[in-house]
């Protein structure tokens, strides 16, 4: 609920400035709407907006399994998401505020619907609960918990709506992760796997993103999306923050940190995409990019060249050996020894053998290895042991024992596996979604 509570504080906090979040005219580039440039909102309470007027028909508008969505329901709901994203409605808009405040409450009364079946369990989110959620949002804008939620009556939002809301997020993710969390856990193999993929990418250029992606299915077809993300590029331009658009509206697994999709890699996108970024300068808004199922928004939030190194974390045992010295018997010595050595047990296996030399040689920049090494750091497996390799100073096994990308921006291996370990929840997340969504009866009149 973190970064969620941040997104929502920041909305609000403009909204309580009675202020849109600023922003610079439209670039020169083609692909790009516009460049953002969010002002530091004020927390200092102002007159709220009015409360937006548009009608919707009373009674039932859906059936969710035995749970029904009322008229009262989607106009609370549309509310909340005007409010949280200060996207203001408009006759071209209002359809697709409609249909994802419909999406969400579908999905809040399945959530709601499972969640009952763990109450027996201990699964029960309590008043406290939600007050303290309620009252560190208010921290963040620097209001109390009851000027916040006397703020959000006054635009047309009772309280209590929003209490049931946060109760079902905060019942899910506690659901989500309690189910999840061991198969969520990325294993040794898959950290590794990752690390590789950052160190040979390293070198290339890279897209700090916030990405919205507006999945047609979702939304009513193809154009249906891209008219959407139209309306939604025009609104952020002229002031709604992207990050709390984006937790709304976009159905991108980064859609939870508020679009954040972190530093991708060029060439790791479809071509439009990348077309996209490489017309895009940091702080511009793209136009809708259309692509098969949806249409993308991305905002260039930086970009930079490639990192300018690689680091390798080595280790070794070696036989000393003048240059043209017979090296047979040393080499049929190594070769023996070397599928019982690891990263852990190579220095302890070289200072217990006589004639053996054991080195931990730590994190080095691959280029200035000794050149008969650089092959082995570049290419070898981490948790690997090379073949014997000729120096002028003899024969040595090299133990890689891990691989990243330089610079003091790459990721170590702890935070990899965080980043990893957030992506397979909010896919098993989505997984469980999408099954209760196919399985349950939905029913709109």
């Amino acid at each position: 609920m973190r970064f969620q509570r941040y997104l929502t504080g920041v909305a609000i906090a403009a909204l309580l400035a009675g202020s849109a979040v600023a922003q610079t005219a439209p670039g020169q580039q083609p692909a790009a709407a516009g460049a953002l440039n969010p002002a530091a909102p004020s927390a200092t309470p102002q007159s709220p907006p009015a409360a937006p007027t548009f009608q919707l028909a009373d009674g039932i508008l859906a059936t969710v399994n035995d749970s029904v969505i009322t008229g009262y329901d989607l106009r609370q709901r549309m509310l909340l998401l005007i409010a949280m994203t200060q996207v203001q409605p408009t006759p071209e808009n209002l359809p697709a505020i409609q249909q994802q405040a419909l999406n969400a409450l579908v999905d809040e009364r399945l959530q709601n619907q499972e969640l009952a079946q763990f109450e027996e369990e201990g699964l029960r989110i309590t008043d406290e609960e939600v007050d303290r959620e309620i009252a560190a949002m208010a921290e963040e804008v620097g209001a109390t918990p009851q000027a916040y939620l006397d703020f959000l009556a006054q635009g047309g939002i009772r309280p209590q709506t929003f209490r049931e809301q946060l109760r079902t997020q905060i019942g899910w993710s506690q659901l989500v992760r309690g189910r999840f969390q061991s198969r969520a856990r990325p294993s040794p193999a898959a950290v590794d796997a990752a690390l590789r993929q950052i160190a040979e990418a390293a070198t290339k250029k890279q897209y700090l993103i916030g990405e919205i992606y507006i999945e047609a299915s979702r939304v009513g077809g193809q154009q249906a999306a891209l008219n959407g993300a139209n309306q939604l590029v025009q609104q952020m331009v002229q002031g709604a923050p992207f990050q709390a658009v984006a937790q709304q509206f976009s159905a991108a697994p980064s859609a939870a940190r508020g679009g954040d999709a972190g530093w991708i890699v060029e060439g790791s996108v479809p071509p439009p995409l990348q077309q996209a970024l490489d017309q895009l300068e940091a702080g511009q808004l793209s136009r809708p990019i259309p692509v098969e199922g949806g249409v993308y928004i991305i905002y260039l939030r930086d970009k930079r060249e490639g990192a300018a190194t690689n680091l390798v974390q080595l280790k070794q045992v070696m036989i000393e050996l003048p240059e043209g010295a017979d090296e047979a018997a040393a080499r049929q010595r190594l070769e023996a020894i070397r599928p019982q050595l690891t990263c852990d047990n190579i220095l302890a296996r070289a200072s217990s053998e006589q004639g053996l030399l054991g080195a931990d040689l730590g994190e080095s920049d691959i280029q200035n290895l000794a050149p008969q090494f650089q092959q082995v750091a570049r290419e070898a497996a981490v948790g690997s042991v090379s073949a014997p390799v000729r120096t002028p100073l003899g024969l040595h096994l090299l133990a890689v024992c891990d691989r990243r990308a330089g610079g003091p921006e790459a990721p170590d291996r702890r935070r990899v596996e965080n980043q990893l370990f957030g992506q397979n929840l909010a896919t098993l997340g989505r997984r469980y979604m999408r099954d209760l969504r196919e399985d349950a009866l939905i029913e709109m009149k």
